[in-house]
């Protein structure tokens, strides 16, 4: 069974929630993220396991659909500050990105910064412009960011540097008030187009809580599924260009996706 065919059949008894009350419930801008790389195949079980766990959970809904198609297209330095930020897991990093709601048709310019003790501070505003080339509004909104991040954005110029796509599920665990998103069918790609990479059978699971983590991660643990360093952009870069330091998602790339390491074609 496909992964996006499991993963409907699995959440198509879950009760619904509109992004107005799951943005009121659980918005979750400031939190700390923690990612499960897992086969598709295990995503019925770790449904049906959340059922089990006492708490209403529900499943975003928008006009009768419950997965939607996601495009991000990340932007860097030339030097890759961004990147290289996260690989040298430096204090003081950033990650800037267009992200576009496929069905919706709305873009929004995110910038994500890391707050107090390891959390995740997400910001970010409509945007209408072209996202290959950050607008005037738009780059005085990321250099107040990233000046407000302690990161000084004088001197960085910024272009693309990765696009993703991919189908995301979104979970409500009112118990704890905390969600959980499903990723599937998720292709890297550089923006030239020259290189592509799919994840193929595997599905990012992300848990967004507290620091003392969620139901659905207590879950994911008994199963046998640990955290993992896995980073949309930071893997996908990765894979797609060998010549840069990889070591913080080599353990990753080797487990999950090996063809990116052996130059097989996506």
């Amino acid at each position: 069974m496909r992964a996006l065919d499991s993963l409907g059949a699995a959440v198509g008894t879950l009760r619904p929630v509109g992004l107005d009350e799951l943005v009121a419930r659980a918005e979750l801008l400031t939190r700390v993220d923690r990612k499960y790389v897992l086969p598709a195949a295990d995503l019925p079980v770790l449904l049906g396991g959340l059922g089990g766990l006492g708490t209403d959970v529900r499943v975003l809904e928008v006009d009768g659909g419950r997965d939607f198609g996601y495009r991000s297209l990340y932007h860097d330095t030339p030097r890759l500050d961004a990147y290289l930020g996260a690989a040298r897991s430096r204090r003081r990093r950033f990650k800037l990105r267009v992200r576009s709601y496929l069905d919706s048709g709305l873009d929004f310019l995110e910038v994500k910064t890391r707050g107090p003790r390891g959390t995740t501070v997400k910001q970010r505003i409509p945007y209408d412009g072209d996202d290959r080339v950050l607008d005037p509004a738009g780059r005085a909104f990321v250099d107040a960011v990233l000046t407000g991040a302690r990161i000084d954005p004088r001197a960085l110029r910024f272009g693309p540097a990765l696009t993703t796509t991919y189908r995301r599920t979104t979970l409500l665990l009112p118990g704890d008030g905390s969600r959980m998103t499903v990723d599937t069918g998720l292709v890297w790609a550089l923006p030239d187009g020259s290189r592509a990479l799919a994840a193929g059978d595997r599905a990012v699971v992300e848990t967004k809580a507290g620091r003392a983590g969620s139901g659905a991660d207590r879950l994911l643990w008994s199963l046998g599924h640990r955290p993992c360093t896995v980073s949309k952009y930071g893997t996908g870069l990765a894979a797609l260009r060998p010549e840069l330091p990889a070591h913080r998602w080599l353990p990753v790339l080797r487990r999950h996706f090996p063809t990116a390491l052996d130059g097989s074609p996506a």
